[in-house]
């Protein structure tokens, strides 16, 4: 362990106490779920995870989630910790069975834009849901509309002393932001501690966190019917999804800046063994959160060791300042969660997707659905956006035909090059997406309604430079499009033919179209110059 890891570890530590205690108020548990979670899980991720920087503990977005989990299944309130500790365990199987089954490659399943708008509903969602503590009130509300309408009706009963509290502390923080090397939240939350002590602030109605439960419960699995542990199975999946991927971008995004090396596969181990880990220890689920990750960056972490350090100091912490944290005042807590979602606010992610004329529309959408459906349904719609676009994708391919480039071997769009020739009696066709069950007969349908009743063209190239593989649809479209070609009096071939679709091609035994299989389209075309 080097000496840049212990400082930066301490430094991560005094971030994670503020935000533990935070992030289990955004999901209405005791803050030793958060903290026991952050300890396990940082622990765990150092045993099998590769990023120097990622801490895992929870995040903002998990917590919310988590709590709209918690309303939207109808348990007993006895029942309440059992059903966190199974959604925790569900999680952590999910991150397992995707790592156990290589599904790393699906790490950009959730589209970015889709994903910051989310984040953006999101961190709306929680700044509102924050504003009540800050006034020292209590309001209920069953979404951010209701809650808003009702403090502004409960305006009389406002603490103005928490308020002040409240809105000091914000500022603090924001300005400490622009010093990377100071635990800003640790500083400030000392600051509250001192100030709740010294001016009496719980005698002045100001409300505090309160006594910190220190004590481990022994781990057990908790006990449902199947079809609880069902309905649970089909909230946690997605909430595995979006927790990944706000891991990864911030996992993969240190990585790149650093130049260090990071396996999708082996962190969605790690991710899963930390969630385990904080199951075991009746936790929240965890991920590598964004001010975590940077916190740790800015610190100066060189290896894992910075989150062993960080979680050992969080565990010190907590055993000899419990009776301190507990003087913390409600409405500093609030600040520290409204501070560390100040970043999802910014504009200029949005401003460059409307500068690229891409993606605005589904980033908003994403935004607005959480800001109307609630966090639950706007994550599930956050989802099915990612997956429609896919889908949209690769069921509606584009495909262009293929022109020679002056007088050299590269085929490029014909239609977007001026100087690209096509070949007088050849027609040359490229799918812009792989090909598979889902638009195979869409795109051999196009290519055929534009040649076949072309009495000009005698042979037909297709490329198959997108399609690493062919499933068993997209093969028996090929062969049927081969035999209505031939019934017409054209010739096929296939060019750019990688050798996964070979091998696929020479079990099925399609011999006949494997002789007409051909490594580029120059070497397709010249094979028909040589027939000509």
């Amino acid at each position: 362990m080097r000496k840049t890891d212990l400082i930066a570890g301490l430094s991560v530590a005094g971030l994670m106490l503020p935000e533990a205690v935070a992030y289990a108020a955004i999901a209405g548990l005791p803050p030793q779920r958060a903290i026991f979670a952050g300890i396990a899980g940082c622990l765990a991720y150092a045993t099998l995870g590769q990023s120097r920087f990622a801490i895992a503990a929870p995040t903002s977005s998990s917590a919310a989630i988590l709590a709209a989990i918690m309303i939207s299944v109808p348990v007993a309130p006895e029942s309440k910790p059992a059903l966190v500790t199974a959604v925790v365990l569900l999680t952590a199987a999910f991150f397992v069975l995707a790592s156990l089954t290589r599904l790393g490659s699906l790490t950009g399943l959730i589209a970015r834009p889709v994903l910051r708008g989310f984040s953006l509903g999101l961190a709306i969602t929680i700044i509102i849901k924050q504003l009540p503590a800050v006034a020292g009130v209590s309001v209920q509300g069953p979404d951010i509309f209701h809650v808003t309408e009702s403090l502004a009706a409960a305006a009389q009963r406002w603490n103005w002393i928490s308020i002040v509290s409240g809105a000091a502390a914000l500022v603090a923080l924001l300005l400490l932001k622009r010093f990377p090397a100071i635990p800003s939240a640790f500083l400030v939350l000392a600051v509250g501690i001192a100030a709740s002590i010294y001016f009496d602030l719980p005698g002045q109605g100001v409300s505090v966190v309160g006594q910190i439960d220190k004590s481990l419960a022994m781990p057990r699995l908790p006990v449902f019917p199947f079809d609880q542990w069902s309905r649970l199975a089909q909230l946690a999946l997605p909430l595995a999804m979006i927790l990944f991927a706000e891991s990864w971008g911030t996992i993969s995004a240190l990585a790149l800046r650093h130049n260090d090396q990071v396996n999708a596969n082996r962190e969605l181990g790690a991710l899963g063994l930390a969630n385990l880990a904080s199951a075991c220890v009746q936790g929240m689920p965890v991920g590598a959160g964004f001010s975590a990750g940077s916190a740790s960056e800015a610190a100066g972490a060189a290896t894992r060791w910075t989150a062993v350090v960080a979680a050992l100091g969080l565990a010190v912490m907590i055993a000899f300042a419990a009776p301190l944290v507990a003087k913390l005042p409600e409405p500093v807590l609030a600040a520290v969660v409204i501070a560390a979602l100040v970043h999802a606010l910014n504009p200029a992610p949005f401003l460059r997707l409307l500068q690229l004329r891409r993606d605005f529309d589904l980033a908003i959408a994403a935004a607005v659905a959480v800001l109307l459906l609630g966090v639950l349904n706007g994550m599930l719609v956050a989802v099915a956006l990612s997956l429609a676009i896919v889908i949209h994708r690769l069921a509606s391919p584009r495909v262009v035909r293929l022109g020679r480039l002056g007088q050299s071997r590269d085929y490029v769009d014909a239609a977007r090059h001026a100087d690209a020739t096509l070949l007088p009696d050849v027609a040359i066709w490229r799918p812009a997406e792989p090909l598979l069950f889902a638009n195979a007969e869409a795109i051999f349908r196009f290519i055929e309604s534009q040649t076949h009743d072309n009495a000009q063209v005698r042979a037909v190239i297709v490329s198959l430079e997108e399609s690493y593989d062919l499933d068993s649809t997209a093969l028996e479209v090929i062969v049927s499009f081969d035999a209505a070609m031939a019934k017409s009096g054209k010739q096929l071939l296939l060019a750019r033919v990688h050798d996964h679709v070979r091998d696929a091609m020479q079990a099925g035994g399609m011999d006949g179209l494997l002789k007409r299989c051909h490594y580029s389209v120059d070497g397709a075309a010249q094979a028909l110059v040589g027939t000509s």
